[in-house]
């Protein structure tokens, strides 16, 4: 026991002689303990590479979006958590939780000293420099967050479907937030907030497969759509060409040619007509949507410049929503336009182009049919049907036809196949549940057996309590080409 009295007595006299340091020499002992050095060392490696990322992000050097991701989001973030670390390491000491505490000696700053004088100096123009870098961080970590790849390629399992369709659309230069969020603080907030919910089910793998449409909680249509579009405006009328085969001639197309009214303000009779009406300013249409796909109508309610509101519903109550159930909408541009940017295309319209264009020879029998057949089969991934689309066509030529026809239109063939593997990668995500016809459309009638299209509200059903009707005529939105 004698032998350890010395060593008890040197560890004691070394712990007063640390209750003796002033609160900066406390603070540099603090952040040699394992959580400080690890606090600085963290700061540091995150501090360099976030400047040495900026640097070749700002000059051009560096132009891979995944790269983005590590400069803007995930270093900024590990130097703020290093430097979190070294208050902490402090506190822990303070807290007593090591074998060396220190004891809670006051911050002074003595300006006489010129110690202190430097110290201060140091530390603010250190927190300068900091600043200037993390307000350039921020800047390009908003205009990072506000990029087409960020919203489409970030989470890419998810959005993949969307983001494809998005690229070969009308509006694919124009940028995801100028419709999903548009301008002004209060939607880029709630689009952050709403992105957190969203970020979470992708970590967890909770988010829905396919993606549910309509999105809901979108910023009103006249808020982003009109910004560009205006309904105001007089179209007139718009030829629209329909082309079509069939599995019994695939050489000769029925063409279909109509005129569509897509109206707007008349200027010779300053009156709104066509399509257009539904969404003038002088009108104003709701319905009551007793699904979540908005293709069950209930009642129908149309404000008319004159003040006048008829409300239509069907006959017997059939379409009232249960109490606590449908949601009012007022009717705007996206109630028809539903797929405005993320079209995905429809089967027999894409085979039906590949026939037209030659891309699939329209000479080789039976060709239309075993392309519906290849395009319907159920691949359980997309790397599969990369590697059996080609041959499956093959196959069921030479089983149509003979090995012999197969191997002397084997040119013909590769290339339909091939048309054939890009429309399934362009519209088809077995991952996500995304396949022919999963999202469809309003504008127009073609769908109207799944309830999509005009027919919802122009069914001949919707009346009023006088017996009025809303039309289901075909001139009321066009008719033939003159």
């Amino acid at each position: 026991m004698a032998e350890n009295v010395p060593q008890e007595n040197n560890t004691a006299e070394e712990g007063e002689a640390e209750l003796r340091l002033t609160w900066q020499e406390q603070l540099g002992i603090s952040w040699k303990t394992p959580i400080g050095l690890f606090g600085v060392g963290l700061t540091t490696v995150c501090f360099t590479l976030l400047i040495l990322g900026l640097f070749g992000h700002m000059t051009g050097l560096i132009e891979n979006h995944y790269a983005a991701i590590v400069t803007f989001l995930i270093f900024p973030a590990g130097m703020l958590f290093g430097l979190i670390l070294i208050p902490v390491s402090f506190y822990v000491r303070r807290k007593r939780w090591f074998r060396n505490s220190l004891s809670k000696v006051f911050l002074v700053i003595d300006f006489s000293k010129k110690i202190h004088r430097r110290a201060v100096i140091l530390f603010l123009v250190l927190s300068v420099i900091n600043l200037t870098i993390f307000a350039l961080v921020v800047y390009e970590a908003y205009h990072f967050t506000e990029s087409d790849f960020f919203c489409g390629a970030v989470c890419h399992t998810v959005m993949d479907p969307e983001y494809t369709a998005y690229q070969r659309s009308p509006h694919a230069k124009v940028g995801c937030v100028q419709c999903h969020i548009g301008s002004g603080a209060e939607w880029y907030v709630k689009a952050k907030l709403s992105g957190l919910r969203q970020v979470k089910a992708v970590i967890d793998g909770s988010y829905s497969t396919p993606i549910p449409a309509p999105v809901e909680h979108l910023r009103p249509a006249r808020d982003t759509c009109e910004a560009c579009h205006w309904p105001e405006k007089f179209h007139g009328k718009r030829t629209k060409q329909f082309i079509a085969f069939s599995n019994d001639n695939q050489a000769e197309p029925s063409i279909q040619e109509v005129s569509l009214h897509i109206g707007g303000r008349n200027p010779f009779t300053d009156t709104f007509e066509g399509i257009h009406w539904h969404v003038s300013k002088d009108v104003k249409v709701e319905y009551q949507s007793l699904n979540s796909t908005r293709t069950a109508i209930g009642k129908i309610k149309v404000t008319k410049p004159n003040g006048i509101t008829e409300e239509y519903e069907v006959p017997g109550g059939e379409g009232e929503a249960p109490a606590g159930d449908g949601v009012w909408r007022t009717m705007d541009c996206i109630d028809c336009h539903n797929r405005p940017t993320h079209v995905y295309e429809n089967l027999a319209e894409k085979i039906d182009l590949g026939l037209f264009s030659k891309k699939i020879n329209p000479e080789l029998p039976g060709i239309r049919e075993d392309s519906f057949t290849v395009l319907q089969t159920e691949y359980a991934t997309r790397e599969e049907a990369r590697e059996q689309i080609v041959e499956d066509l093959v196959t069921l030529q030479a089983k149509r036809h003979g090995d012999d026809f197969a191997r002397e239109h084997e040119a013909e063939l590769i290339a339909s196949g091939n048309y054939l593997l890009e429309a399934y990668l362009g519209n088809v995500w077995p991952a996500m549940k995304v396949t022919w016809g999963t999202y469809k459309g309003h504008n127009g009638h073609q769908d109207e057996a799944d309830g999509y299209g005009c027919f919802r509200c122009h069914d001949d059903t919707h009346e009023t309590k006088f017996g009025k009707t809303i039309s289901q005529s075909c001139d009321l939105c066009h008719d033939e080409p003159q």
